[in-house]
């Protein structure tokens, strides 16, 4: 099975998705497998995808010209600039360029060619032993990047906890590292991804312990490919 060049492309739309219900699809590396979230391209694309190294297996030497950003789900991540274990949030910024493989295996959440211009900061969190803050009752959040508008951080909720995003968030994305949530009435389990268009408030709630991933800020707009 190749890669469809278009999923998921209109921006406007409520997408829900569980990953675990998905098929892996061979990428044209070998061991190198990926379940695509949404894409607007052939192999160089704007793209969000999960992407599962077997072990020892890598992708080769290649360089970012639209950016790439990631966080390691499970296993370890590994190019030539380190280790990344599970919880390790990355930026590379347009123009890097790395040899990625996994001695053990390792899955990652991947974006593709969604930086923002002038957006050049590279960034390293290991968000296992980094600080949280407080912001409610029962919710803890880490700040992991903020360029402009576009805000990326994770949320960790315990005993339960909910969190209001106003409309103002300029859309939001999401993909939860496990537990349960609850979006907008729908329920997400443990590899769900969601992604909810500019111009709609919402109600993230968890009615146990949940941690996810979530960017806001960066949908409000046009959502263009990289030979736009």
């Amino acid at each position: 099975m190749t890669t469809p060049t278009a999923i998921r492309t209109d921006f406007t739309r409520t997408e829900i998705v569980d990953t675990a219900a998905m098929d892996w699809i061979a990428s044209p590396s070998g061991g190198v497998d990926r379940k695509p979230l949404d894409r607007i391209g052939g192999e160089v694309a704007r793209a969000t995808s999960l992407v599962r190294y077997a072990p020892g297996s890598d992708f080769p030497s290649h360089t970012h010209n639209g950016g790439e950003e990631f966080l390691v789900v499970e296993g370890i991540f590994s190019d030539q600039h380190g280790d990344y274990g599970p919880g390790t949030y990355v930026r590379n910024p347009v123009g890097t360029s790395h040899a990625p493989g996994s001695r053990d295996g390792c899955t990652i959440l991947v974006k593709l060619w969604q930086f923002e211009e002038g957006d050049t900061a590279p960034v390293v969190i290991d968000t296992a032993s980094a600080d949280w803050q407080a912001v409610g009752q029962g919710i803890e959040r880490l700040h992991l990047h903020r360029y402009k508008s576009e805000k990326v951080a994770m949320l960790r909720f315990s005993d339960g906890g909910s969190l209001r995003l106003p409309e103002e968030s300029g859309g939001v994305e999401l993909y939860l590292l496990d537990g349960r949530l609850q979006v907008e009435g729908q329920s997400l389990a443990k590899g769900g991804w969601a992604r909810l268009p500019a111009g709609m408030a919402m109600t993230l709630s968890a009615p146990g312990t949940a941690t996810l991933y979530i960017k806001t800020g960066h949908l409000d707009g046009p959502v263009t490919g990289p030979d736009a």
